[in-house]
């Protein structure tokens, strides 16, 4: 019999928990209205649906008309989705992106995916029916084929593996836990809605409908209800939203998420654990339940910064490997020369990273690196590391700069070596190698471990932005209306999504890669010849793709992009003002940047300024080491603490 992979045991997973079986279900509805409610959705999205079918057989697509007719049927078979996506993206969310499918191709990195290599997955759905629908000479058949696609997949929602989990409360804490995310960080930015009038009137049907959905559940969960101050509170969301401009441009944001969405999410929180509601869905991996804030540190976890180390919870000897990982990080002996280390490179006074120079020198100083040093701030929050995603731990990463030719020019076992010649050094790892059974003697894992340990603390930090969303502060008129231009007119926050503002979206289980055509140079003569994510995992969509960076800290962290082309926001800006590369006439065939213009006045723009400095975390950096361990060999006592490079 053939092994089971962890890849092909996690697609069982799905097979087994999220709608793959082929029997169905019957549910006594007299008792659960809820459930009825549920089939009661999905069937009215299976109706227009057919609908939509039938018109599309019946139309022809070379007359406008009758392409208008089918635009207006689109929109109403998405006015039937929105109601059921509180469980469509939850319940099964492999079957969702065949619904309403984003991208046309997406390369899967979510985390159960680190064991292999991406593997492709195609959408399908209303979102890609419509785009397609404007090409210039659109196929009936392609059109069919996506919509067809969609029927399926609404199909299989009613499945017993599906309507199972309708039979007990605990779902729903977890649905309604995804889709408050979504509504802070999705559902008002045009991410899967590609025409930007239906945004805002999309968003009032979602929440008036899903107070019914609500009333439902309480009554047929009456020993686990959502609470009065949560439904009164929702209420008034809706109220909110009711009351908001029509156009999404215009949409306030910062309020709808601060004073309604922020909250809301709290009361659901304390409703998981009062409940204590349980999931077996892998969408709540890296979740964490014990977050009372969408802008807490805590929500959601994609990195485990004690590495090797992750047993050890004795504050006294976490004390000790936070102590030997500041002295490890300031330390050259981790090159082969002894004179580059750590901080060369990731300044903790420069938000650690360098801010003097584009690309850092090689080793050997005959060159420069390809690639602008990252900020090792909130790495943690990523689940791939690297502009191209080559490392999916802290560790990994850490082991590979140290053991790069041109960046640290070290071997695995001249550091170890090294490193366990220093008496100080040997002690600790020595005493701590007991909370690694696996291993019998000291690695580079624990030294690697220990270093990010050190810097991983300096990532719990808030930003002025942070405070205001958790109502500690008031934030900038400016700052608040560079917030409602980010997640509406400028379009930032469809790929730089909250709260960490990277590229990783709700339920923070993958990472983000865009095309956006980054110039070698910034006269635009040319792209920038690094293939980016290409070189990890070949393929047409993945040419000059990044992982997308996080907004956090960027007024500090200069230059920009992965070769530090902008020396300034106002360049990125600029740069993503104009359509990006295509929009500055590189030719980027694969962008997924929009290349028309954002028309973003210049007032606009400062407001987008100061939005990105409200996101300047208070890090509070610490005084170098005073010396560095003194080891047997009397020639490594001759480095300088930080090194010389």
């Amino acid at each position: 019999m053939k092994r089971l992979s962890k890849h092909n045991i996690v697609a069982l997973f799905f097979l087994i928990c999220a709608a793959t079986t082929l029997c169905s279900f019957s549910i006594n509805t007299h008792e659960n209205t809820y459930a009825q409610h549920f089939l009661n959705k999905i069937e009215l999205l299976q109706q227009q649906e057919i609908q939509l079918t039938d018109l599309i057989y019946q139309s022809d697509l070379s007359l406008e008309r009758d392409k208008q007719r089918i635009r207006e049927q689109l929109q109403a078979t998405r006015n039937m989705l929105k109601p059921a996506d509180f469980w469509l993206r939850y319940l099964n969310t492999l079957s969702h992106k065949k619904i309403n499918g984003p991208l046309p191709v997406e390369w899967e990195t979510e985390v159960f995916e680190k064991f292999e290599k991406p593997y492709k997955r195609e959408g399908a759905g209303f979102t890609l029916a419509y785009q397609y629908l404007e090409e210039e000479h659109p196929d009936k058949s392609v059109l069919l084929d996506l919509v067809q696609q969609a029927k399926t997949a609404t199909d299989g929602y009613t499945v017993d593996s599906i309507t199972h989990e309708l039979q007990s409360f605990h779902h729903f804490y977890f649905c309604n836990r995804l889709f408050l995310l979504n509504l802070a960080a999705i559902y008002t930015t045009g991410f899967d809605c590609p025409d930007a009038s239906a945004i805002v009137p999309e968003l009032r049907l979602m929440l008036t409908d899903m107070l019914v959905t609500y009333k439902q559940f309480n009554s047929s969960f009456p020993e686990t209800p959502l609470s009065p101050s949560y439904l009164e509170l929702y209420t008034q969301t809706i109220n909110f939203a009711n009351a908001q401009p029509a156009s999404a441009e215009t949409f306030d944001h910062y309020t709808f998420i601060r004073e309604f969405i922020n909250p809301l999410y709290t009361l659901n929180q304390q409703h998981i654990i009062t409940y204590r509601a349980s999931s077996k869905n892998l969408l709540d991996y890296a979740l964490n339940k014990q977050a009372s804030s969408i802008f807490s540190k805590l929500l959601y976890n994609s990195q485990n910064p004690k590495g090797i180390f992750i047993r050890l919870t004795d504050s006294v000897s976490l004390v000790e490997l936070e102590k030997v990982g500041k002295q490890l990080f300031y330390d050259p002996i981790l090159s082969q020369n002894n004179q580059r280390s750590c901080v060369s490179c990731h300044n903790p006074n420069q938000y650690f990273t360098d801010t003097s120079v584009a690309t850092s020198f090689q080793f050997n100083h005959e060159g420069t690196l390809k690639r602008n040093t990252p900020s090792l701030l909130n790495a943690q929050y990523n689940h791939l590391l690297m502009a191209d995603g080559n490392h999916y731990s802290l560790l990994g990463q850490t082991k590979g700069v140290i053991t790069n030719a041109l960046e640290m020019g070290s071997t695995e076992e001249d550091v170890v070596r090294k490193v366990m010649s220093c008496k100080e050094y040997a002690k600790v790892f020595s005493k701590l190698l007991k909370y690694t059974p696996q291993e019998k003697e000291v690695t580079l894992e624990h030294i690697g471990s220990a270093i990010t340990f050190y810097y991983g603390k300096f990532s719990k930090f808030d930003s002025p932005f942070d405070e205001a969303m958790n109502k500690h502060e008031q934030l900038t008129p400016d700052a608040q209306k560079g917030f409602n231009l980010f997640m509406g007119k400028a379009q930032c926050a469809t790929g730089h999504f909250v709260p960490q503002f990277n590229g990783v979206k709700p339920p923070y289980i993958g990472s983000e890669f865009e095309v956006i055509g980054v110039p070698a140079s910034p006269d635009y003569a040319s792209l920038s010849e690094d293939k980016g994510r290409y070189v990890v995992n070949p393929a047409t969509e993945t040419m000059n793709a990044f992982r997308t960076g996080t907004i956090r800290n960027a007024a500090q962290t200069q230059p920009y992009m992965h070769n530090g082309v902008f020396k300034t926001l106002d360049d990125v800006i600029e740069f993503y003002n104009r359509g990006g590369g295509a929009g500055k006439g590189l030719h980027v065939p694969n962008q997924t940047l929009p290349s028309d213009s954002l028309q973003l006045t210049g007032d606009e723009k400062g407001y987008l300024v100061a939005f990105i400095q409200s996101l300047t975390e208070k890090i509070q950096p610490e005084t170098p080491p005073a010396q560095l361990p003194v080891s047997k060999n009397k020639l490594l006592n001759q480095r300088k603490v930080g090194g010389t490079y």
